[in-house]
C-alpha cells in the first residue's frame, strides 16, 4: 500500500489545497505544517501556471499572483525539501502538462521523487494520454492520481483499475470553485468505481463548508477542498495562516 492510500485507513481523509507561493512561498510552508497539525491528512501543493484551465476564477488568480512574485518550479522544489526536515505528510503537486513538459518530464519526476513528492494530479491530462506521464512517475515511486468527472461514464472501469494512490472523482462539471450546492448523482460514479477498483475515493470540485464535506463523506472515503482554502489566502495574504487552519479544524472535524 502506497503512503497516499495509506491515509484513508480507519478514517475519512481531509485533503486540503493551496497555491504554491500565494501570497509568498514562506507562508505556503507555514501553512503546511498549521494544516497538518489541524488535522489535514494529505496536502495538495499546487504549482502556478499561467493558463490552468481546470480552475475557476479564486485558483487562476492565486496562480498569477504567485507567479507575479516570482515563484518558480525550481524555488517550489527546495519548499518542498524545507518541508520534508520537519514533516512527513503526504503531500501531493497538482499542475498541469505543460509545466511537466517545458520542465522535462523525467527529470521533473527525479526531482519530485528526490525532495518527497507522492503523488501527483495532472487534470488537463486525459486517460488516454496518461501513459506520457504515469509510468514515469511510477518509476520513482510517485502515484498518478486519476481524476474521475461526470463525463466519464464509460470509461470508470477503465480509469479505475489502472489508478494508483486514490482515485480523485470530481463532483461537478466546469472548473473548480466554491458552489452552494453540488447537484451530482455523485454517489451513483462512486458505485460505478468501487466495481472496478478497491483504491480509496476521494471527492473534490466545489466543496466548501462542513455540511457538505460531511454528506461527500458518507458517499466516498475522503474529500478535497481548494478554492474556499485559496479564498482565505487571498482575503488575509501573510496573516492567513490561523484563519487556514481552523478552516481546516473545522472541515476535519465534519469527517469524524
Amino acid at each position: 500500500m502506497s503512503r497516499v492510500s495509506d491515509i484513508f485507513r480507519e478514517k475519512k481523509a481531509f485533503i486540503p489545497f493551496i497555491t504554491c507561493g500565494d501570497p509568498d512561498l514562506e507562508t505556503t510552508e507555514k501553512l503546511v505544517f498549521a494544516m497538518e497539525e489541524a488535522g489535514a491528512d494529505l496536502i495538495e501543493l499546487g504549482i502556478p501556471f499561467s493558463d490552468p484551465t481546470a480552475e475557476g476564477p479564486t485558483i487562476e488568480k492565486a496562480s498569477m499572483r504567485a507567479l507575479a512574485n516570482g515563484v518558480t518550479t525550481d524555488k517550489i522544489f527546495e519548499m518542498v525539501g524545507r518541508i520534508r526536515q520537519r514533516s512527513s505528510i503526504p503531500l501531493a503537486f497538482m499542475t498541469y502538462a505543460n509545466v511537466i513538459f517545458s520542465y522535462g518530464t523525467e527529470k521533473f519526476a527525479a526531482k519530485a521523487a528526490g525532495c518527497g513528492i507522492d503523488a501527483i494530479i495532472l487534470p488537463d491530462v486525459p486517460f488516454e494520454e496518461k501513459e506520457e506521464f504515469a509510468p514515469v512517475f511510477g518509476v520513482v515511486g510517485i502515484d498518478f492520481i486519476s481524476l474521475i468527472a461526470p463525463t466519464s461514464a464509460e470509461r470508470i472501469g477503465n480509469i479505475a483499475q489502472e489508478a494508483s494512490g486514490f482515485i480523485y472523482c470530481v463532483s461537478s462539471l466546469g472548473v473548480t470553485g466554491v458552489r452552494s450546492e453540488i447537484t451530482t448523482d455523485i454517489g451513483s460514479i462512486v458505485a460505478a468505481i468501487r466495481k472496478s477498483s478497491s483504491l480509496p475515493v476521494a471527492i473534490g470540485f466545489g466543496i466548501s463548508t462542513p455540511e457538505q464535506a460531511k454528506q461527500m463523506a458518507l458517499l466516498a472515503d475522503g474529500v478535497i477542498v481548494g478554492s474556499a482554502i485559496v479564498r482565505l489566502c487571498e482575503t488575509h495574504g501573510r496573516e492567513c495562516v490561523p484563519h487556514v487552519a481552523a478552516y481546516v479544524s473545522a472541515m476535519k472535524q465534519a469527517l469524524a
